[in-house]
């Protein structure tokens, strides 16, 4: 009768370490999601920030680069080649999109969402 009792209350805390265990899981899987939720949005506000920083720099690099070929071939001369050169650049881009963009973007969805280690290290 006594090795029965032992049995219940080992059964009793194997049951208690079990609860434990699957709380703290759940904590751990909730850390989880809430760290890689922050690191994808703080990659997306520096991105969108960057992005804003590049198009004022680029928009004030055409501003110059208009003013300073207006002289040789007149300001719609100077403009038209300005918007040639951003035509160029943007077929440039769309036949390179997925080796400079999807490809980079799914590596570093992947590394965040599919690692498991934390902070990423």
């Amino acid at each position: 009768m006594l090795s029965s009792d032992k049995n219940i209350e080992t059964i009793a805390q194997l049951a208690e370490a079990v609860k434990r265990y699957v709380r703290l899981q759940s904590e751990y899987v909730k850390l989880d999601v809430i760290d890689k939720v922050v690191r994808l949005v703080t990659a997306a506000a520096l991105a969108v920030i960057a992005l804003l920083i590049i198009l004022f720099i680029l928009l004030f690099l055409s501003l110059a680069a208009v003013n300073a070929l207006t002289p040789c071939l007149g300001s719609v001369g100077a403009c038209s080649v300005v918007a040639g050169v951003y035509v160029l650049l943007l077929i440039v881009v769309i036949l390179n999109r997925r080796r400079w963009v999807e490809k980079p973007l799914v590596h570093f969805l992947a590394d965040i969402l599919l690692n498991d280690t934390p902070n990423g290290k």
